[in-house]
């Protein structure tokens, strides 16, 4: 069954997270996967092995220490978060897999217009050239997991200037308004989930049916 994609809108970056808690400690064997669709207000998110230097200037914009990997990265408007809520097992996916095929999600996106973009082993993410244009961490409990990616659109890239993005001093963070790229966000939106599902599917038939 492929996942129920829902789209939420700009909510504030808490209550999600609460949610996706509730909904990974609620579900069974039999729940449906979930995709949410969002943008944050303006917010800094810390992970689990995130080191408070990486935040380089004190801002009036919240940090939120959360139960992701990482280090911290930023979410405002403009900016579409999708959380990926899954059964890891139903989908026979690694957590490797998953990070790899997020990555592929967005390369596919910028790729259908014309913008080539890639994946760095040692640093996950969606880079054009050197620059940053996708972040992304997961949580995974009970083989469940929850968090996902966050891929920049039309934003205020100026909150970057204060942390070291995902912990890289120095890493230029760009977005897809800067390439050329003029569809709306919701358009945008819209493609990334069924890029996401799309590779979903296609992960369980090349388990399937190995070539």
């Amino acid at each position: 069954m492929i996942p129920h994609v829902k789209s939420l809108g700009l909510v504030e970056y808490q209550p999600i997270w609460d949610a996706m808690k509730q909904f990974t400690a609620g579900r069974t064997s039999t729940t449906r996967d979930e995709i949410w669709l969002v943008q944050h207000p303006p917010v800094y998110t810390q992970g689990l092995a995130g080191k408070p230097e990486h935040l380089l200037h004190h801002t009036n914009i919240p940090v939120i220490k959360i139960d992701r990997g990482g280090q911290i990265t930023y979410h405002g408007p403009g900016q579409i978060v999708a959380y990926l809520l899954l059964d890891m097992r139903r989908w026979k996916i690694t957590v490797r897999e998953l990070v790899r095929l997020m990555e592929q999600a967005v390369i596919d996106l910028l790729g259908e217009y014309g913008v080539a973009s890639h994946g760095r082993k040692d640093a996950p993410g969606v880079y054009v050239d050197d620059a940053k244009i996708a972040a992304l961490g997961l949580k995974i409990k009970n083989g469940y997991c929850y968090h996902g990616l966050a891929f920049n659109v039309d934003m205020d890239l100026t909150p970057f200037a204060n942390i070291n993005p995902c912990g890289y001093a120095g890493l230029r963070v760009m977005q897809a308004c800067e390439l050329g790229i003029t569809v709306s966000i919701n358009e945008l939106q819209a493609q990334l989930a069924q890029n996401l599902v799309h590779g979903l599917e296609q992960h369980v038939e090349l388990k399937q049916h190995p070539k």
